[in-house]
């Protein structure tokens, strides 16, 4: 099997996996990251979301040998130490989540909006989230957990 080098939350990963795996699988299996989740695996529901080089992506859908030891992974695990990110703590007083299964991908997608639009209008938000699906429909508390967390003075997300 090949072997792999990934930047991972600012951590060096070598995997060796079949070609073709994808990032979802490999972060999951083989390195033991589940905070991104497998949804519906045709990158449709976002719960896979994470940052590749700060651009959010699907990781269900990219198999491993497009990336390179150079690129910079972030998943949910690595976007603060202790939970302590502006969107993580909005979301929680937001009470957004109600199972949580797709808060991670959701998280994921509104920090990559914040890191580009420090202040979106309602429906920029609702733009940008718009590939984020949440079985539970608590997309309300969605939106306004980005907008508390786009009102604090971080200086960056």
């Amino acid at each position: 099997m090949p072997k792999y080098t990934l930047n991972i939350n600012k951590t060096s990963y070598d995997v060796e996996v079949a070609a073709g795996t994808s990032l979802l699988w490999v972060l999951r299996e083989d390195l033991g990251l589940t905070g991104a989740k497998y949804g519906c695996g045709i990158g449709q529901c976002g719960a896979c979301t994470v940052h590749v080089d700060k651009q959010p992506i699907k990781a269900c859908l990219l198999p491993i040998e497009q990336f390179t030891a150079g690129q910079e992974i972030t998943t949910i695990e690595g976007l603060s130490e202790d939970g302590d990110h502006p969107v993580q703590k909005a979301w929680i007083e937001a009470q957004a989540p109600q199972c949580g299964y797709c808060h991670s991908g959701q998280i994921m997608q509104a920090v990559a909006l914040l890191e580009q639009n420090e202040h979106p209008t309602r429906d920029e938000i609702k733009a940008h989230m718009n590939g984020n699906l949440c079985r539970c429909g608590t997309y309300l508390r969605i939106l306004t957990a980005i907008e508390m967390a786009a009102k604090t003075k971080a200086p960056t997300f």
